[in-house]
């Protein structure tokens, strides 16, 4: 895990006088995912464009499984995966022709490379569509086969731009199982996503671009922490409660909000501890609660703070 199979320095890139990325470094370890969040435009996919040798840096240097993604261009494209928002396989094929040709191309023998085409279908729960055209398949079933695709390979270091885009539920989840087989088996994921649970649920650590700008990036946790949106939501029986255990609460320096209609007092909290802190105030107060819940802050709080304190005007790529 010590070893960066990614690593950016000061990468910088810019198309006439837009600059879609600024000053970007980061670093991904062996056998890790790194989430990489931003909104549409933020320059995500130019980063991917340039770790995967398709658009050269402007300026700083990038290297890839030790190669640097300029100089050894080729070196890098042998060591990598890549599959975008979009499936690319042939749909006039079938799905184990796609991998099979793929194989070939890549200079296996015609044995070797149906072996590989048989052990992907199987990988990606696609043996009995295996003969299929592909142009049969379901969403979720071609997004499996184009990131089969990309394993044909065995590259050390795959590149996932928005891999889940337009999939159902139950798809995106079948596509996570694989993406974390994949980083079990010593591989390395970039992971670029709109979808917050997704990075939470994938990402050994997160890294946020605005405007083509690092502006936050750490483990999901690290990054919830600094929003600190804890809180102790407590649901009374009575109207008449709400006033008592508010006054009750203050005692404690604690300051809730009330909402009077759905009957629930809301207690910002610095962490779990506090929970016994809020109950006892309301015992202290004569109130029975009907219901209490304690609520983390999500990467969607983590999202909205650090999109609120930087703005999209002038987006880049």
């Amino acid at each position: 895990m010590d070893t960066a199979m990614i690593d950016v320095s000061g990468v910088t890139k810019t198309f006439g006088s837009v600059t879609a990325l600024d000053d970007v470094s980061l670093s991904v370890p062996r056998g890790s995912v790194l989430g990489l969040l931003g909104h549409n435009g933020a320059g995500k996919t130019t980063l991917v464009s340039i770790l995967s040798t398709l658009v050269h840096p402007s300026a700083g240097r990038a290297r890839v499984a030790g190669y640097d993604v300029t100089r050894d261009d080729l070196e890098v494209r042998r060591r990598i995966g890549l599959t975008g928002q979009y499936a690319a396989v042939d749909a006039t094929l079938s799905g184990r022709d796609n991998l099979v040709l793929i194989a070939r191309l890549l200079g296996a023998a015609r044995a070797e490379a149906s072996a590989r085409a048989d052990e992907l279908l199987e990988l990606f729960q696609l043996t009995e569509a295996g003969r299929r055209r592909a142009k049969t398949y379901s969403g979720g079933m071609r997004r499996r086969l184009d990131l089969a695709a990309s394993l044909v390979g065995r590259p050390e270091v795959i590149f996932l731009d928005e891999p889940t885009t337009g999939l159902d539920p139950v798809a995106r989840r079948d596509l996570w199982d694989i993406v974390q087989k994949l980083v079990a088996d010593g591989a390395t994921v970039l992971l670029t996503t709109q979808y917050l649970d997704e990075a939470d649920f994938l990402a050994d650590s997160i890294t946020v671009l605005s405007k083509g700008r690092i502006i936050a990036s750490g483990r999901a946790e690290e990054l919830k922490s600094r929003v600190g949106r804890r809180s102790v939501n407590l649901t009374l029986r009575d109207s008449v409660d709400g006033p008592r255990v508010a006054e009750a609460l203050a005692r404690t320096g604690l300051v809730p909000t009330h909402d009077e209609e759905r009957l629930v007092l809301t207690v910002p909290v610095t962490d779990s501890t506090e929970i016994a802190v809020v109950v006892r105030a309301a015992d202290d107060a004569g109130v029975e609660i009907a219901g209490l819940a304690y609520s983390e802050p999500t990467l969607d709080d983590v999202y909205m703070a650090l999109n609120h304190s930087s703005p999209h005007e002038g987006e880049s790529r």
